[in-house]
């Protein structure tokens, strides 16, 4: 278990209000998290896996799931705490652990973060914890091989094939996938992949 990179997550802890600033309206208006929820049974028990301040959680939260807001950042979960209905925990991919606890697992831009040799061990483990026929939707930044940020953030990037393969490896059945780009918090433009899957 290597355990969260050391300087990815003090750029979290000490940008955690700009990084809420630049995504707050964004998240609450994704029609991939609409879809997300529509596709949970009513009042199910989710897990945001890399909150960050919480903001997806909290859309969770006042659409009637039970959301578990996780992050291996204490500036990120203060933030998340803020919101009402959403439960927090503090944790890194290592700490997903049991069956069937969920109905739905929600990873948006965090299991990028995560080592390459890791990444099928994560993968899994939310498939054990995630109850049969529930959604799992990942959205990771596009591209190949390992790389920091201009403000020191460690990414491993997929291709889509790629993607693909290693979710169906790991017990998943990927329904539909979007692509797009849009603006990091270091200022510059990324394409990226959302996936959306279930166990």
């Amino acid at each position: 278990m290597s355990g969260p990179d050391p300087e990815t997550l003090q750029t979290y802890n000490t940008r955690a209000a700009d990084y809420a600033a630049q995504n707050t309206d964004h998240l609450r208006k994704d029609p991939r998290l609409a879809a997300f929820i529509s596709a949970c049974r009513e009042n199910g028990h989710v897990l945001d896996l890399g909150c960050g301040p919480g903001t997806s959680s909290a859309v969770m939260a006042s659409a009637g799931l039970r959301p578990l807001a996780m992050d291996p950042s204490e500036k990120m979960l203060a933030l998340a705490k803020d919101h009402a209905g959403v439960e927090t925990r503090q944790g890194s991919f290592d700490d997903i652990s049991g069956t069937d606890l969920f109905d739905g697992v929600w990873a948006n831009f965090s299991l990028l973060h995560a080592p390459r040799l890791d990444f099928p061990r994560h993968l899994r483990a939310i498939r054990q914890a995630l109850r049969s026929g529930g959604p799992f939707y990942i959205a990771l930044k596009l591209g190949k091989g390992e790389a920091r940020d201009a403000i020191g953030r460690l990414y491993t990037y997929y291709e889509e094939d790629e993607l693909t393969d290693l979710l169906r490896a790991a017990g998943f059945a990927p329904t539909n996938s979007t692509t797009g780009e849009s603006t990091g918090l270091d200022g510059s433009v990324a394409r990226w992949i959302s996936v959306a899957c279930h166990g």
